[in-house]
């Protein structure tokens, strides 16, 4: 089995929800870390220029590159549903694991010292629920649940290749984007910090 998140681009408006009942359900008071976050983006030329957002999280992949970084175990992979996990308890703070990212899914937190990331909110998941940004999102651009349950709701022009995001081949993430069209040819896409 491979659990992962379906992220519809061309519904997402950028408030912020989904980042913001994350930060909530974690109980993480600083400022910078995002376990989720929704990133804004520009794409094309003037006068022909398009904004757009991603909300990303921890993609869960086939062939993590944080597990593999991490030299205690305590980033691993659970063999009954593909999702990454840490073990607070294990870990050394060494920061393998956020520099071996390419999405930038664990984070380090100063304050804590401990390393964040989406868990999919496995304990509420265990109860029966959604992740809390599946649910949060007011625009139900965000989903979760098996990859082929996924691709069969949500139909087969998916991709986990979009808008400059690291190429999937390497770690083959379990997320399946439903793409915006940014316009004719390959637009430059810049990030937008707000």
């Amino acid at each position: 089995m491979s659990l992962g998140f379906y992220f519809d681009a061309t519904r997402c408006t950028g408030c912020r929800t989904c980042q913001i009942a994350c930060k909530d359900r974690m109980d993480i008071q600083d400022i910078g870390p995002r376990p989720r976050s929704v990133i804004t983006k520009e794409a094309g030329e003037f006068p022909n220029v398009r904004m757009f957002h991603i909300a990303m999280a921890c993609n869960h992949c086939e062939n993590p590159a944080c597990t593999e970084a991490c030299p205690t175990g305590a980033m691993y992979k659970d063999g009954e549903s593909g999702i990454v996990l840490h073990d607070d308890d294990a870990c050394i703070q060494c920061q393998s694991c956020v520099q071996a990212c390419p999405y930038g899914a664990p984070q380090y937190v100063d304050s804590a010292a401990q390393i964040y990331k989406c868990d999919s909110c496995k304990a509420l998941r265990e109860g029966g629920y959604n992740p809390v940004c599946v649910d949060a999102c007011p625009m139900r651009a965000l989903d979760f649940g098996e990859m082929d349950d996924l691709r069969q709701k949500y139909g087969a022009d998916l991709t986990a290749d979009f808008a400059n995001l690291p190429d999937s081949s390497g770690t083959a993430p379990n997320l399946l984007i439903k793409p915006m069209d940014l316009g004719a040819g390959s637009p430059a896409i810049r990030e937008i910090v707000l």
